[in-house]
C-alpha cells in the first residue's frame, strides 16, 4: 500500500508537523538532502510555497538529522533568484544553516542531459545535478489547478522546476505536456513530499484563481498517490472540467505515472493514514473519490 497522511487542519505549521510524523519514517537521516519548493513565481499561496510551510518543512527536517541541506529551484515564470529573495528564501536559509541556489545562475556543467526511453521529448532533457547527485530529495508542493495545459500543479508537476528552462518551449507548445510532466519524474525518486493544501485554486493557476479553503495537510513518499487524493480534494470543492472529467487515475499525468511505474498503480492501492476523528470523516469523504 502507499500511505498519504492526512491532516485536517487551519494551523499550517501544527498541521504540517502532524502530517509529516503519521508517516513515521526518517528518510533523511544522515543524507544529503535537496529540498524543491514551488517558487514557480512570487505570488502569494496558494501560488507558491507559503513561507510558514517551507520553515516548518525545513526544521522538521533538520531534527531528523540530515548531513545537509539544499534548495535549488527554477522559477517558471520569473527570475529564480528575485523569486527566491522575494520570497524570503535566502534570508531564511541564513537564519536556518541551509544553502538555496538558483538554477537559472548555475553554469552548464550543472545540467545533466537524459533520455527517458520511449518518451514523448523529443531528444530528452537537461535535468539539474542538485537533485540527480543528492541523495535524498524532498519536495513541498501546493494544491491547485493549471490553465497552460497541465491540468492540474502537484508534486509531479512541481518536478518541472527541475529542468532547464530551454526545455520549456518544447513542453509548453506539445499536446502531450501532461504526459511528459510524467516522463520528468522517471529521473529520480522523492523521499518525502509534503502538499500545503490549507487553500487551493480550484481553476486558473498556477499563479492566480479562484481561492477556496481546503484546510488540508498530505504527506507521502509517492508522487502518484498523493496526486490522486489531491485531485479528488479539488474534486471535493468544485474544479475545472478538465480535473474532473474522468476517472482519476484516467487523468493524463497520473495515467502516465501509472504506465511508467512511479508509484500507485491504482486506488485501491493507497492508504489515507489520519490521527483525530475530523481528518477520518474528510478521508472517507475522499475516499469513494479515487474510484470516479
Amino acid at each position: 500500500m502507499y500511505k498519504v497522511t492526512l491532516v485536517q487542519t487551519k494551523d499550517r505549521e501544527k498541521g504540517a508537523l502532524k502530517a509529516i510524523n503519521l508517516l513515521e519514517i526518517n528518510p533523511v537521516r544522515g543524507k544529503k538532502v535537496t529540498i524543491k519548493p514551488n517558487f514557480n513565481t512570487a505570488d502569494p499561496f496558494p501560488a507558491s510555497t507559503h513561507s510558514d510551510t517551507l520553515r516548518t518543512f525545513i526544521t522538521t527536517l533538520k531534527e531528523m538529522k540530515p548531513h545537509s541541506i539544499l534548495l535549488a529551484e527554477r522559477s517558471g515564470m520569473g527570475n529564480s533568484l528575485e523569486v527566491l529573495e522575494q520570497k524570503g528564501a535566502l534570508v531564511m536559509g541564513k537564519e536556518l544553516g541551509f544553502d538555496v541556489i538558483s538554477l537559472d545562475d548555475v553554469g552548464s556543467n550543472e545540467w545533466v542531459h537524459l533520455k527517458p526511453k520511449n518518451s514523448h521529448w523529443a531528444d530528452g532533457f537537461y535535468f539539474s545535478k542538485a537533485y540527480s547527485e543528492a541523495e535524498c530529495v524532498v519536495q513541498t508542493c501546493c494544491l491547485k489547478t493549471h490553465r497552460f495545459g497541465g491540468h492540474f500543479t502537484l508534486s509531479m508537476k512541481n518536478s518541472v522546476g527541475m529542468v532547464k528552462r530551454s526545455n520549456m518551449k518544447e513542453l509548453h507548445s506539445s499536446p502531450y505536456q501532461r504526459q511528459m510532466i510524467a516522463e520528468i519524474n522517471q529521473v529520480y525518486s522523492p523521499c518525502l513530499i509534503l502538499l500545503d493544501g490549507l487553500e487551493a485554486f480550484v481553476t486558473g493557476g498556477p499563479e492566480q484563481g479562484k481561492r477556496v479553503v481546503t484546510s488540508v495537510m498530505l504527506a507521502s513518499q509517492d508522487r502518484v498517490a498523493i496526486d490522486a487524493v489531491a485531485v479528488a480534494i479539488l474534486r471535493l470543492h468544485g474544479t475545472t472540467p478538465e480535473v474532473s472529467k474522468g476517472h482519476i487515475f484516467a487523468q493524463d499525468q497520473i495515467a502516465r505515472a501509472v504506465e511508467l511505474k512511479l508509484g500507485a498503480q491504482s486506488a485501491e492501492e493507497i492508504e489515507i493514514i489520519t490521527g483525530d476523528k475530523k481528518s477520518q470523516e474528510l478521508a472517507k469523504e475522499l475516499h469513494p473519490l479515487l474510484f470516479v
